[in-house]
C-alpha cells in the first residue's frame, strides 16, 4: 500500500493525519455496486462511517444511495448530490427538526425504531400534508457475534421495535392516515465476520415478512441493514472484503416475494481498509518491563481502540535501516491525558526513534468521524491518493 515515493512525500505533511487510498475506495465500490447489481440489491452507504466530502462524492458517483442516522447526515446527503429517492433516515432518537426537514427533503423512507415515532412522525407529516414512507426497523433478537457495544439486535438492545409490539404497531398504521408503510428493517450489529449470522437474519425476515403478508401488507422493501466486517489484521492479503460471499446468502435465503426489493447498508465494508492514520513518533520510553512509543496521534484522532479495545495493525513507515533488523515490542500510545490513550499493546515493530513515521491501517469508518477537540487538540487533517478514470481492472 505505502511505496517509497508516497512515504518520502509523508515527510513534508504535518502529522498526524489520514491518509485515504482513493484508488482501493474506487476499487471496492465498483466490486462491491457490481455483486450488488446481479442479483437487484439496493445499497445505501451509512454516512456515520466516514461521511468526508471527497469519500461521499465517489461513493454517490458509483452508484449508492445514503443511510443517514442524523438529520444533519440527511442534508449532508443532500448536499452532496444524493438523490432524496435514494436516502433512507434511521436512528432510535430523531427530533422533531429532523424528521421536519427529511419531510421537506421527501426522502425515500424513515426507518422507525418505536411506536412513539409512527405517531410523531403521522402528526408532523399531516402538518405539512403529506405522507411519509416509512419501514418499521424490527429488533430480531439474533446475536450478531461481535462486540458488546456493536451489536443490535437483541432483545437487550435499544434499538428497533420488538415482536410483541408489531400488533400494537401494525394497529397505530392503521389509524395514521400520514404514513405508508413500506417496508421491514434490520441491523443486528457492525463487523461481524462469521457470514452464518446472516443465514439466521435471513430466517427472521422470511418469518416477519410472511407475519405482515398473512395480515394484508404487501411490502415492498426488505432492509437487512449491514454490519459485514472487514480483516482488521491482514489489510493487505484482504484489501477488499467478499462481497460475493456476502450478497449470495441473502440471495439464497431470502424468500422474496414478487416485486420486492432488497436493500442494504454497508458503511463500515466500503471504506475501512481504504483510510489510515499517519503519525510521528514523539518519544520512545524503554523502561524495566515497558517500552513506549509515544505518537503525535491519539485518541482525539482515533477512538476506537479507547472507546472499545479495537485491534489495528499498527506499521513502521520509515525507510528501512540496518536497526530495523531488532524487533522490540512497544506499547503504542497517544498524548493524551488519559490511561485509555492507547493503540496497542506490546505491539512488534522493528526499532524505532524520534521522528519516525508510523501508520495505523485500516481508519476508514469511523476514524475520522470521530475524532474530536478534546484538550483542545488541532482539527485532523487528510491527504488522498489520486483518482483512478478506470478501476475496472
Amino acid at each position: 500500500m505505502f511505496d517509497a515515493n508516497l512515504i518520502e512525500s509523508f515527510f513534508i505533511q504535518e502529522t498526524p493525519f489520514y491518509y485515504y487510498d482513493l484508488t482501493l475506495l474506487q476499487k471496492t465500490l465498483s466490486t462491491a455496486k457490481q455483486v450488488a447489481d446481479v442479483h437487484g440489491f439496493q445499497v445505501h452507504y451509512a454516512l456515520k462511517a466516514n461521511f468526508n466530502d471527497r469519500i461521499l462524492n465517489l461513493i454517490r458517483e458509483a452508484g449508492f444511495g445514503a443511510d443517514c442516522v442524523s438529520g444533519n447526515e440527511v442534508r449532508k446527503a443532500i448536499e452532496i448530490g444524493f438523490n432524496a429517492g435514494d436516502v433512507v433516515f434511521a436512528g432510535v432518537g430523531k427530533s422533531d427538526k429532523e424528521i421536519s426537514d427529511a419531510l421537506d427533503y421527501d426522502i425515500f423512507a424513515f426507518n422507525v425504531e418505536s411506536i412513539e415515532e409512527l405517531k410523531v412522525i403521522n402528526a408532523l407529516a399531516a402538518d405539512r400534508g403529506k405522507k411519509a414512507r416509512v419501514a418499521l426497523r424490527i429488533n430480531p433478537n439474533v446475536d450478531a457475534q461481535t462486540h458488546q457495544y456493536i451489536t443490535t439486535g437483541l432483545d437487550e438492545n435499544k434499538f428497533g421495535i420488538a415482536y410483541w409490539q408489531l400488533g400494537d404497531a401494525v394497529e397505530v398504521l392503521g389509524q395514521s392516515e400520514h404514513l405508508e408503510l413500506i417496508g421491514i428493517h434490520f441491523h443486528i450489529g457492525s463487523q461481524i465476520i462469521d457470514l452464518n449470522v446472516f443465514k439466521s437474519l435471513c430466517v427472521k425476515v422470511n418469518e416477519l415478512n410472511n407475519w405482515f403478508d398473512e395480515r394484508g401488507f404487501r411490502l415492498r422493501v426488505l432492509n437487512v441493514g449491514g454490519g459485514l466486517g472487514v480483516d482488521y489484521h491482514q489489510p493487505d492479503v484482504h484489501p477488499i472484503p467478499d462481497f460475493r460471499s456476502y450478497f449470495s446468502i441473502f440471495n439464497d435465503f431470502l424468500e422474496r416475494k414478487p416485486g420486492q426489493e432488497v436493500h442494504f447498508e454497508l458503511g463500515r465494508a466500503l471504506v475501512s481498509q481504504c483510510g489510515s492514520l499517519i503519525s510521528r513518533v514523539l518519544y520512545v520510553k524503554n523502561g524495566l518491563k515497558k517500552n513506549f512509543l509515544i505518537l503525535d496521534a491519539g485518541m482525539t484522532e482515533l477512538m476506537r481502540p479507547a472507546l472499545y479495545q479495537a485491534y489495528h495493525q499498527i506499521e513502521k513507515l520509515t525507510a528501512a535501516t540496518e536497526s530495523d533488523e531488532e524487533q522490540l515490542r512497544y506499547d503504542v500510545v497517544g498524548p493524551i491525558c488519559e490511561s485509555t490513550d492507547c493503540f496497542g499493546k506490546e505491539v512488534p515493530l522493528p526499532k524505532c526513534e524520534r521522528g519516525d513515521l508510523i501508520a495505523i491501517r485500516t481508519a476508514g469508518a469511523y476514524g475520522e468521524v470521530m475524532a474530536s477537540r478534546y484538550n483542545l487538540r488541532d482539527e485532523i487533517r487528510y491527504v488522498y491518493s489520486p483518482v483512478l478514470t478506470d478501476v475496472s481492472n
